[in-house]
């Protein structure tokens, strides 16, 4: 991703603000039905955001640290988590003071 901690933090924010979306979009539209394939698509999805949120948590540091700035890669690592955890903290208290239901 990039070596801006801020800009990796917001991208996966709004990977997961994407998803959530297009999930509930599409409950909409489909009606609920017990069937072999949503086990598979859910576990397929979560696969697919693991891979999706360590390239951007990890990729940049760990090139980092291949090219010798171990230092800089501990670094942006932990402030890319920080930041994406002060993200969190803000939708968590967002939901219990009940700001965007």
């Amino acid at each position: 991703m990039t070596k801006n901690p801020l800009i990796n933090s917001l991208v996966a924010s709004l990977y997961i603000f994407a998803l959530v979306g297009l999930m509930t979009w599409g409950t909409s539209m489909v009606k609920p039905e017990d069937s072999f394939i949503a086990p598979v698509a859910m576990i397929s999805l979560f696969t697919l955001s693991a891979a999706v949120m360590g390239y951007l948590f990890l990729y940049q540091p760990i090139q980092l640290y291949f090219d010798n700035h171990k230092k800089q890669a501990v670094t942006l690592f932990l402030q890319t988590v920080g930041i994406f955890g002060l993200i969190t903290i803000l939708v968590l208290i967002s939901l219990f003071l009940n700001l965007f239901s």
